[in-house]
């Protein structure tokens, strides 16, 4: 559903990023979920607040699916995302590397590609363009 959906998560981030700001320092987008180093403002840990937007914004819309549990239903959930999410707070440069590198690498993980430039749904890509990546992560040119 996530990359099938892309611009409509595309919209659902960038418009939260309008009303509370953040800054992605990477995100890959796989089929059935996704990962994403963000780096708030000096002050602001409100990481909660901004999932639970992105997630409504990109829900709304969606054709409604009868396959929900009671308790989604009773919560009024649409049973997409998953009610908790996962986050850690960076410790040191060689921490924000790996998981930078863990959100590049997960797609190979998966196995949905061999190398991570492949996956197209990627900021590794933007990286490159911009050198902020080093020259690993680009795909080797066939001999």
């Amino acid at each position: 559903l996530l990359i099938r959906e892309i611009p409509r998560l595309r919209a659902a981030v960038a418009s939260t990023r309008r009303e509370r700001p953040f800054r992605i320092d990477a995100m890959v987008i796989l089929p059935d979920h996704l990962h994403a180093v963000w780096a708030l403002p000096a002050g602001d840990g409100d990481i909660s607040r901004r999932w639970s937007v992105i997630k409504g914004r990109f829900s709304r819309g969606l054709p409604k699916s009868d396959t929900r549990s009671p308790s989604k239903r009773a919560k009024r959930e649409r049973g997409i995302w998953q009610r908790r999410f996962w986050d850690h707070l960076i410790r040191d440069e060689a921490d924000w590397r790996a998981h930078v590198a863990y959100c590049w690498a997960n797609p190979v993980k998966h196995g949905l590609v061999e190398h991570p430039a492949d996956w197209p749904y990627s900021s590794l890509h933007r990286d490159l363009a911009t050198g902020q990546a080093g020259p690993e992560w680009r795909r080797p040119t066939p001999r």
